[in-house]
């Protein structure tokens, strides 16, 4: 690539960058924002950008699903390395999960924490894809996804307590008369308490991910900006690669083991694990 083709997309980075800070929306140019950039007018190109994030969601999970189906195919009793590395993933985090919370409540729940890690883990890795973007550096959706724990963790706890239990639960199990004096404190307490999990989940997620793009794109921008005075693009952004590499694992990691504790301080205390 010429440096003359690579100052002109920089330009139209820079220009896409700029009409999405215009909305109040700072991002990192993409596919959809450069093309809107280019051609905004379009129909088509307007109606994703306005739906960006779920556009490059249905690509993970259209991704996810090919490998899942090609892992589904090529399974044989000799496993293939693809077959190897995902049995080892399945095996470890089932022995994390099954260790906080038991054998028995372990493998009831494994099912969708391992799902909600996987799908956080790769929109967290989709902006290191060029001209992708993550859209867990979305606060839309970072809060979908917390929401959609709150929801499971309540209807769990429904199910297996009972609506009596989860009310008796979040009034601080009173058995005796100071354990009812003091049910109008618990009671409030323990509900703001469990109003503001899927704050703390979707805003550390947010921020975590957004952060790590930013100062990618800075990265990356001050290298490309070496054109002028090198002549040669400069790769500042590689070290920071394997950073956010590491960053978006752990917080994937981090979602899903605080969505295993919050359904594990809902359980029976003879079943979890505690």
């Amino acid at each position: 690539m010429s440096p003359e083709t690579v100052a002109t997309v920089a330009e139209q980075g820079r220009e896409a960058a700029e009409a999405a800070a215009s909305h109040g929306h700072p991002e990192i140019p993409n596919l959809i924002t450069l093309l809107n950039s280019i051609a905004g007018e379009n129909p088509l190109v307007h109606f994703l950008h306005s739906w960006e994030n779920q556009f490059f969601m249905v690509l993970i999970i259209c991704f996810l699903t090919w490998i899942v189906r090609r892992a589904y195919r090529e399974r044989s009793i000799v496993p293939t390395p693809l077959q190897n590395v995902i049995e080892m993933f399945i095996e470890a985090f089932e022995g994390l999960v099954v260790g906080m919370m038991g054998e028995k409540e372990g493998r009831r729940y494994l099912p969708f924490v391992g799902t909600l890690f996987i799908y956080i883990l790769f929109m967290n890795l989709w902006g290191l894809i060029p001209f992708m973007k993550s859209p867990t550096s979305a606060i839309q959706t970072t809060a979908a996804l917390a929401i959609c724990v709150f929801l499971y963790v309540q209807y769990s706890a429904i199910t297996r307590l009972g609506f009596i239990g989860f009310l008796d639960h979040l009034m601080g199990s009173p058995r005796d008369v100071i354990g009812w004096c003091l049910v109008p404190l618990f009671l409030p307490l323990h509900i703001v308490e469990e109003l503001v999990k899927p704050v703390s989940l979707s805003c550390r997620l947010f921020g975590n991910i957004l952060g790590e793009d930013i100062l990618l794109g800075v990265a990356l921008m001050l290298g490309i900006g070496m054109l002028s005075i090198m002549h040669v693009g400069v790769p500042l952004h590689f070290p920071f690669v394997f950073l956010a590499m590491l960053t978006s694992t752990i917080q994937a990691l981090v979602f899903s083991l605080l969505a295993t504790v919050y359904i594990s301080m809902f359980l029976p205390h003879e079943e979890g694990h505690h």
